[in-house]
């Protein structure tokens, strides 16, 4: 602006100059005629001195207008502008923390409104969705919002479509959430959140040949837990084994069995699976021919709690494999524990007491509510309800113990 109004006064400066020599160069009387056409203006060195300094004048007054004017309406702009991105900020900062306090319905409203930031926008879609989702209210106008496509992907990663994935599962929508994760399958190789989501689909889907496929790649993945491969892996092989010999017969359950490399048999929840549908279906022999290697390797207490629940119909050769166990450890609670659930589910009432008996006689207490409830309807079968209330009563104190604890 300075060196505008510089170059002016310059250009002021030899117009006045030109005048003011003009006529003293030409001998003239100090006269200026301005010819337009066929009119000619005539005037003095004065006026038109005066007249030109009276138009620069008025020329920096419109400078300084426009200049003041530009700076008003800039500024007012950016104030503007600032204070609809603050006010963004403070909704989703607001919407965030109402999600977190599990306040929905006003964190949809808050995380909608501050979805107008650029730098917010889809992540403010997606927990809107999420909350409009928790709610039952519908969420599809948001994950419509949502970019899934290549070029998306590549600048801001998958988190939109695990999103969208997570709530068609939880909305039923099985064959959308399909689609999306079948549009970005390659992914899944690289993303465990995305391969997570696909044996979770599968499962859904009782596709259990192709949920097994899968967890040979989670297995490698060290953000997936134990537990939840633990989880996958007894869903899965209980679901195969029962389409096996349904669809089929006990021969190719068997066979399917002996194909599989020995460190899955090993696998406590393949084995655990395994067995159930060996005892549902009353393959006694099978069951039998599985279990007894594993109880003469002294297994874990949680792994007899585990084999505890198989609905065992014929257990002599097992009775007689924990028997002799319980001739090495005889204060063993685990042994105990698991001779008395075997004596149970085989009808041996009085093996089963007596067991369980030993059992809650041990000074270090070993049993727990399960034990109990076995207890009481071994008492009960054999007419004896008044001891079986006692030991009622005895698990409804150990329960409210364990509550208060």
């Amino acid at each position: 602006m300075k060196r505008l109004i510089l170059i002016l006064c310059l250009i002021l400066l030899a117009i006045l100059t030109a005048i003011a020599i003009g006529p003293m160069l030409i001998d003239g009387k100090g006269y200026i005629t301005v010819v337009s056409g066929d009119t000619a203006y005539q005037t003095t060195i004065l006026s038109a001195v005066y007249l030109l300094t009276a138009l620069f004048l008025v020329l920096l007054a419109v400078l300084f207008i426009l200049r003041g004017g530009l700076r008003f309406s800039l500024g007012g702009w950016h104030k503007l502008t600032r204070a609809s991105q603050r006010r963004a900020l403070k909704n989703f900062n607001k919407g965030i923390t109402a999600y977190v306090i599990d306040d929905y319905a006003q964190a949809e409203q808050l995380l909608a409104k501050s979805a107008q930031l650029p730098q917010f926008e889809q992540t403010a879609y997606l927990l809107a969705a999420s909350a409009a989702d928790k709610q039952n209210s519908g969420s599809n106008h948001y994950l419509e919002r949502v970019g899934t496509d290549k070029h998306f992907i590549k600048n801001a990663g998958l988190e939109g479509v695990l999103v969208k994935v997570k709530i068609f599962i939880g909305q039923g929508e099985y064959s959308k959430a399909r689609e999306l994760i079948d549009n970005h399958h390659k992914y899944i190789g690289h993303d465990a959140r995305l391969l997570a989501l696909e044996i979770d689909l599968c499962l859904i889907e009782q596709r259990f040949e192709a949920a097994i496929e899968h967890l040979k790649a989670a297995r490698k993945q060290k953000t997936i837990s134990k537990e939840k491969l633990a989880a996958w892996e007894r869903e899965a092989f209980a679901g195969i084994f029962n389409d096996t010999i349904s669809q089929a017969d006990q021969n190719a359950l068997f066979a399917y069995w002996k194909k599989l490399p020995r460190k899955i048999q090993q696998s406590e929840p393949v084995l655990l699976a395994y067995c159930r549908v060996l005892a549902e279906n009353k393959l006694n022999d099978a069951l039998t021919d599985i279990l007894l290697p594993v109880l003469k390797k002294d297994p874990r207490q949680q792994q007899l709690r585990a084999f505890q629940v198989l609905p065992v119909h014929q257990g002599d050769a097992l009775i007689a494999q924990v028997q002799k166990q319980l001739g090495k450890h005889q204060q063993e609670a685990k042994w105990l524990s698991y001779l008395g659930h075997l004596a149970f589910n085989s009808e041996q009432w009085q093996m089963s007491e007596r067991a369980f008996n030993s059992l809650l006689a041990l000074e270090t207490p070993g049993y727990d509510a399960s034990d109990l409830e076995a207890l009481a309807s071994v008492l009960s079968q054999q007419g004896k309800f008044e001891q079986a209330n006692k030991i009622l009563t005895r698990r409804i104190k150990m329960q409210a113990s364990q509550a208060k604890a």
